[in-house]
């Protein structure tokens, strides 16, 4: 097969980059662990069986019992963009000092590109001789423009047209196809706008295949055939389901639903308080069904992951790879009377997310964490199992000493951000202030495993006690974005 010109330039550059490496750095490298880390958008620890969820996630499940699971594991920064910059870059990005407006992203601070792609981890492994890929439907890290010097930071990178991309001619899609996807209270111009698109561009109600996680991870699996010539390598996959809107087939939503529903889908939730665009009577039909389509669609999305991972045991790379799977954030399904991810409503439902690592190397340990971590551990962790010196800057924690039955470096909160709102977690409590200093509400957690009753009126010490801290970790006040 005749290979592209861009094909023979990459085969060049790697050869070149192999060359420039000492014989010794060589060796080190080929005895190095392949490393995969699988991210997956809009994923509620609480929607993972592992984590005694709803969902039925029986691909997930797997890599939890082959390595850790970490039970208390928080973003730092949210949400999508922002919480992919802490993964990749192994360093906390809140708050979101001198932030401005990005064409293409989000209005809304921490949307921002990666300001220097060779900080990422997986610059640092392409640096240490490890070949490089990332395969995502994502839209913005996939397609935006600030983001090509990302992309090209790999020896592969495989955008997958998922919600954005080659889309069938919007007109394909009937009144009748809008209004099945669509409660009354859901057909408003800019979503009606919105789910026509995605549905001219997918369709996979009717055939799963054509999903946007199939695609991304049969994509994935095809690559490793690539990646496997190439070892070490290291491979991201990162699929954008089970983001909004949820259109699986009626097969999954059957796992969990009324199998005599028929009436028309929620297929996803206004960013709103539930009793500002639901009434009374019709609250508890439309978020239960909700619930019934993100359970279906999480499922759907870890049957396509485990295709993924039984193309990896079939190229007998399982003993070969550490493999990490991590979410960037959760969304709420009418918990604390919100749909959407909304930035003032920092509970678990949102920012509990799971965080599995399976390190197969004789002698690793399996089982559940406690520790309490981040998603900017991650880089330091990864690089850490493959024997690769972190880069300057990165400040999370390396975790990895926790697979070998060691200790890691203590934490005694979790904090971070999400637009002009932040958060800090301990033992016993939950804080939630915008980034000024209003709005403070406080939990026991104890007490209150909900985090329904906020008691900040009656602890005014420790709330102060609180902000403080987390301003003093900040480096001072965070900025108001409006």
């Amino acid at each position: 097969m005749k290979r592209s010109r861009r094909e023979l330039f990459e085969a060049g550059a790697a050869a070149a980059l192999a060359a420039s490496l000492p014989s010794s750095a060589l060796a080190a490298a080929r005895e190095r662990p392949n490393i995969v880390l699988i991210v997956v958008d809009t994923l509620r620890a609480d929607h993972v069986s592992a984590y005694g969820g709803r969902a039925r996630t029986p691909s997930i499940d797997a890599l939890a019992e082959r390595g850790l699971r970490f039970t208390r594991f928080y973003p730092e920064a949210m949400a999508t963009v922002p919480a992919r910059r802490s993964i990749l870059t192994g360093r906390r990005v809140w708050p979101f000092r001198s932030w401005h407006e990005w064409s293409g992203l989000r209005h809304t601070p921490g949307w921002q590109p990666i300001a220097d792609p060779s900080s990422t981890f997986t610059s640092a492994l392409r640096r240490a001789g490890y070949w490089t890929g990332y395969v995502t439907d994502n839209p913005f890290l996939g397609f935006n423009k600030y983001y090509e010097p990302f992309r090209q930071s790999f020896d592969r990178f495989l955008g997958i047209g998922g919600q954005v991309g080659r889309t069938a001619p919007v007109e394909s899609v009937s009144r009748a196809e809008l209004d099945h996807w669509l409660v009354p209270e859901l057909r408003v111009d800019h979503i009606e706008e919105r789910v026509r698109r995605f549905l001219a561009a997918g369709g996979y109600w009717r055939d799963e295949s054509r999903s946007w996680a199939a695609r991304v991870f049969n994509t994935a699996a095809a690559t490793l055939d690539e990646a496997n010539a190439r070892h070490p390598f290291a491979l991201v996959v990162d699929t954008f389901e089970p983001h909004e809107p949820w259109t699986p087939p009626r097969s999954y939503v059957d796992l969990y639903g009324r199998a005599d529903y028929r009436g028309p889908e929620p297929c996803m939730g206004r960013y709103k308080r539930t009793r500002e665009w639901l009434s009374r009577e019709r609250r508890g039909p439309v978020v239960d069904r909700m619930r019934d389509l993100y359970a279906a669609e999480v499922t759907m999305t870890d049957r396509w992951l485990g295709a993924f991972t039984a193309r990896l045991d079939e190229l007998g790379l399982r003993d070969q790879t550490v493999v990490a799977l991590v979410a960037d954030h959760g969304y709420l399904l009418g918990d604390h009377g919100w749909t959407g991810k909304i930035a003032s409503m920092l509970h678990p439902e949102l920012v509990h997310v799971p965080f599995l690592l399976a390190d197969p190397r004789p002698g690793r340990r399996r089982g559940t964490s406690g520790h309490l971590a981040q998603t900017h551990d991650l880089g330091p962790t990864l690089l850490s199992l493959a024997g690769v010196r972190a880069p300057k800057g990165m400040s999370g924690a390396d975790l990895s000493p926790l697979t070998r039955g060691g200790r890691a470096t203590e934490r005694d909160i979790a904090y971070g951000g999400y637009a002009n709102w932040l958060y800090v977690r301990n033992e016993r409590f939950a804080f939630i202030s915008q980034n000024h200093g209003i709005g403070r509400r406080l939990y026991d957690t104890e007490r209150d495993e909900h985090e329904r009753n906020d008691i900040a009126r009656r602890h005014p010490k420790r709330i102060d006690e609180l902000y403080r801290l987390v301003v003093r970790l900040a480096g001072g006040r965070p900025p108001i974005y409006r």
